[in-house]
C-alpha cells in the first residue's frame, strides 16, 4: 500500500525523523491559511499524488508570497500530473502540500528496503540526492553505500556513522545524520515497511539534516496490524478495477495489453504473462485467484477481467491443488452467463478435479476453447485475438 508524502512525514516524525512544518491543503483557501500558520518568507507548493518525478512534471513549485501560494495551488489541483512513473495518462491533483521553505547546503539520497539476496532489511545511501536513484546506480554504482543490518540488533550506530561518513556529510553534522538514520530504520521496521525513502535527504546551511521528500510503501499483508496506516489509504490514488479485487481478497494489478488472465498461483500467473510475451501479445492483468477461491470470488475476478475494455480476449490457467478445477468452471460459467461472454475464451485446467471441470465448462454451451497445456493456451488465445 502507498502512502502520499505528507501522510509519509506524519509518521515517521513519530519516529524522530526530522521534517519541515507542512500542512495539506484542498484548495487555495486552505492553502493560503496553512501558509500563513507556518509562517515565514518561502513555501514550497506540491502536488500529492502516488508518483515519483512530481518536480520535473510541474508539480513542486517555489513560492514566495501568500498571493503566489493561492496561485499555484489553484493551478495545481485539477491539472492532469505527468511524470516518468504515471504513464502518459497521468494523475489527477487533488490535494497539495504546503511545506516551509528551507537553505538547501547538500542533497543526499537514504533509504530502507529488503535485500532480497540476504532476506535482510538494509540502507542504502548515496551523496547523490534529488535524482533518479536507478540512474545513479548504473552510471555511478560507487556512490550508493549500503549497509545489511541484524534484525537482532538493527541498526548499529556504527553502521549509521559509517554511512553518514561515506557519503561525505561533515564531521560536526554526523550526529545528526546518525539519529536520523536510526529513526528511519525504527520506522521502517515498526510500521512493517517495503520500503522508506527520503530523497533528498538535505543538510541546511544552517547545519540541520532534514527529510524533504519522503516515500513509503507498506506491506500489504501486514496492514492487519496498522489499522491507522489502512485509515491513510487514498483510493482516488488506485484502479478502480484493483479497488474492486481487494475487496474479494485477490491479487490484481492492471495491465496495459488485450489479454485478460485468471490464474492461481503468483508462481504461475508470473508464467503466463510471460508466456502470452513469448507468443506475440501481451497481458492486460496479473490475477492471482489464490488457493483458497470459492464460486464468488472466481466469479467475482472474472468480472473484473470482463470490465475492462481493452479485454480482446481470457485465459483461463488452472492448476489444481487446494484450488479445485470444477469450482473455477463454476465460477468462469456463471460470471460468463451473467456479463454475456463476447470475446474468445481458452480455458487449461489441470490437477484436482480437472476431468469434472472441463466437462462443466464443455457442456456449458459457451464458446470455450480447451488447452492441452500452458503453451497451448497461450498460442490458443493469441491468435484467437490477432483473428477478430
Amino acid at each position: 500500500m502507498n502512502i502520499h508524502e505528507y501522510q509519509a512525514k506524519s509518521i515517521l516524525r513519530k519516529y524522530g525523523v526530522a521534517t519541515l512544518k507542512g500542512q495539506v491543503a484542498h484548495s487555495p483557501e486552505e492553502a493560503l491559511a496553512a501558509a500563513k500558520e507556518i509562517g515565514g518568507a518561502l513555501w514550497v507548493v506540491k502536488a500529492q499524488i502516488h508518483a515519483g518525478g512530481r518536480g520535473k512534471g510541474g508539480g513542486v513549485k517555489i513560492a514566495k508570497s501568500f498571493d503566489e501560494v493561492s496561485d499555484l495551488t489553484k493551478k495545481m489541483i485539477g491539472m492532469t500530473l505527468v511524470t516518468h512513473q504515471t504513464g502518459p495518462e497521468g494523475k489527477v491533483v487533488q490535494k497539495v502540500f504546503i511545506e516551509q521553505g528551507c537553505n538547501i547546503a547538500k542533497e543526499y539520497y537514504v533509504a530502507c528496503l529488503i535485500d532480497r539476496a540476504t532476506g535482510r532489511a538494509a540502507m542504502m545511501a548515496s551523496s547523490e540526492g534529488g535524482m533518479d536513484i536507478e540512474e545513479v546506480a548504473e552510471k555511478h554504482p560507487e556512490k550508493i553505500i549500503k549497509a545489511d543490518i541484524d534484525p537482532t540488533i538493527g541498526l548499529a550506530p556504527f553502521q549509521a556513522r559509517e554511512l553518514a561518513f561515506k557519503i561525505g556529510i561533515p564531521n560536526e553534522n554526523v550526529n545528526k545524520a546518525v539519529k536520523f538514520f536510526q529513526g528511519l530504520y525504527q520506522a521502517f521496521v515498526e510500521t512493517d515497511c517495503s520500503i522508506a525513502e527520503i530523497n533528498p535527504l538535505v543538510l541546511t546551511k544552517e547545519g540541520d539534516i532534514l527529510c524533504l521528500d519522503a516515500k513509503m510503501n507498506f506491506d500489504d499483508n501486514s496492514l492487519f496490524r496498522h489499522k491507522d496506516i489502512v485509515e491513510m489509504r487514498d483510493l482516488n490514488e488506485e484502479e478502480p478495477s484493483e479497488i474492486e479485487a481487494s475487496k474479494f481478497d485477490l491479487a490484481f494489478i492492471k495491465l496495459d495489453g488485450n489479454i485478460g488472465c485468471l490464474v492461481n498461483g503468483a508462481g504461475l500467473a508470473m508464467a503466463t504473462l510471460d508466456i502470452i510475451k513469448l507468443h506475440g501479445s501481451s497481458p492486460a492483468n496479473f490475477l492471482d485467484v489464490g488457493g483458497g477461491a470459492n464460486k464468488e470470488k472466481v466469479t467475482a475476478a472474472f468480472k473484473i477481467i470482463l470490465k475492462d475494455p481493452n479485454v480482446k480476449g481470457i485465459l483461463v490457467n488452472i492448476f489444481g491443488g487446494i484450488m479445485k478445477c470444477d469450482i473455477i468452471a463454476e465460477g468462469v460459467i456463471a460470471a460468463s452467463k451473467e456479463l454475456g461472454l463476447k470475446v474468445p475464451l481458452v480455458c487449461r485446467l489441470e490437477g484436482t478435479n480437472v476431468e469434472l471441470g472441463k466437462k462443466m465448462l464443455k457442456e456449458s454451451g459457451l464458446n470455450i476453447t480447451p488447452a492441452d497445456d500452458l503453451t497451448d493456451a497461450a498460442k490458443k488465445i493469441v491468435a484467437a485475438v490477432k483473428g477478430q
